[in-house]
């Protein structure tokens, strides 16, 4: 018998859902060939049967979201006599979001036994019944003398949660997503400042996206401090003179943000033939994790979508972010005359902790100053 076990699948990755399996118990299977498909934060995976042999198991349903080194299949080979099977996984903490019982993936409500019994006042009758109608007391409203929570305040959010169906567990990108947003705002000092550039004077049919990546490469020739990587730990910066551009992707599956390298010394035509292929790879979860890694500063075109201003997350190990709005027209001064000019919403945020607010405003006009030039 041998129990193969969810391999490390790099980037710090430390769970997959399963997506889609190649085998069934009884199956013959040998190296190499496809053993199950697994989704990512970053894409679809292919793991392939690491031996030769006969599936005696399955440890997993499609759907379950594992830990690396939870068990996925037991083998049974040569050695083994047919109707043995094998012992189940004593990894048994190991899957998320449900419980192992035997050889059985068992999904469980989550546990109301945690914080909704600290810091809310309620009878043992009224928290017994909160666990009974699995609701946590933080959701609750208290009606009661001096914020006592009753159990017709515990029955009214039942109710509520029975009308509009059960929670869908976050999985994939948009599970990563969560993560890392919540990290980047617990540890990033972060400040954003706003400004409007004019691109009244942009030929006709200027590539946006090409003209907000020359603009950031002129913002980082102006101040290089804002393409760079800060470690808090050491409390230590590393300043970069490539500019990797990180370019966030809405998808349905959640946001990606695929890196076009090298980007102050490419064409434009290069750049957007990298750009095009970038958020193919992505639609299509085909991207290489390399391509998900290293950008030293994000832009956020959410332009194209609707939107003026906004206030962008900043992620470690970055410093700087900048989003671009809708571009719409708006009365402007110009000479002392109200003219209608094409104006493009800028937001930057950055992380204080290493940028002050003169870098980030010096950085923030010279992208007013390349986005405004007509050439």
């Amino acid at each position: 018998m041998k129990i193969f076990k969810l391999p490390d699948l790099g980037e710090g990755l430390a769970d997959a859902e399963v997506a889609e399996w190649h085998v069934r118990p009884g199956d013959s299977i040998q190296v190499g060939q496809p053993l199950v498909s697994v989704e990512t934060a970053k894409a679809v995976v292919e793991i392939p049967a690491p031996w030769d042999g006969v599936i005696d198991k399955l440890f997993a349903e499609v759907g379950e979201i594992l830990t690396v080194n939870h068990p996925l299949v037991a083998y049974r080979d040569g050695d083994m006599q047919d109707g043995e099977t094998s012992p189940p996984p004593t990894d048994q903490g190991s899957v998320v979001g449900a419980v192992l019982r035997g050889d059985k993936i068992i999904r469980e409500p989550p546990s109301t036994g945690g914080r909704d019994h600290v810091g809310f006042k309620a009878t043992p009758a009224v928290r017994a019944l909160a666990r009974k109608l699995n609701v946590e007391l933080a959701m609750v409203t208290p009606s009661g003398p001096d914020g006592l929570i009753t159990g017709q305040d515990v029955e009214r959010v039942a109710r509520v949660l029975q009308e509009v169906g059960p929670m869908e567990p976050l999985r994939g990108t948009r599970r990563a997503m969560a993560r890392t947003m919540a990290q980047a705002h617990a540890d990033v000092a972060d400040v954003t400042v706003t400004e409007d550039a004019d691109v009244g004077d942009w030929p006709p049919g200027s590539d946006t996206t090409l003209r907000l990546i020359r603009a950031i490469a002129a913002g980082c020739r102006a101040e290089p401090a804002l393409n760079a990587w800060y470690d808090a730990r050491a409390m230590a910066r590393r300043v970069l003179d490539k500019i990797d551009l990180g370019i966030a992707v809405d998808t349905q599956d959640g946001l990606f943000v695929p890196v076009l390298r090298d980007v102050s010394n490419r064409s434009p035509q290069d750049l957007r033939a990298g750009l095009e292929r970038l958020k193919a790879d992505v639609r299509a979860r085909k991207i290489p994790a390399e391509e998900l890694r290293g950008y030293t500063i994000i832009l956020s075109n959410y332009g194209n979508i609707g939107g003026r201003y906004s206030d962008p997350i900043v992620v470690p190990p970055t410093v700087a972010i900048l989003g671009a709005g809708r571009i719409r027209d708006q009365v402007v001064a110009r000479s002392g005359q109200a003219v209608v000019r094409a104006v493009l919403p800028l937001s930057l945020t950055f992380d204080h902790r290493v940028v002050t607010g003169g870098e980030a405003t010096r950085f923030l006009m010279a992208v007013v100053r390349d986005l405004a030039s007509a050439d």
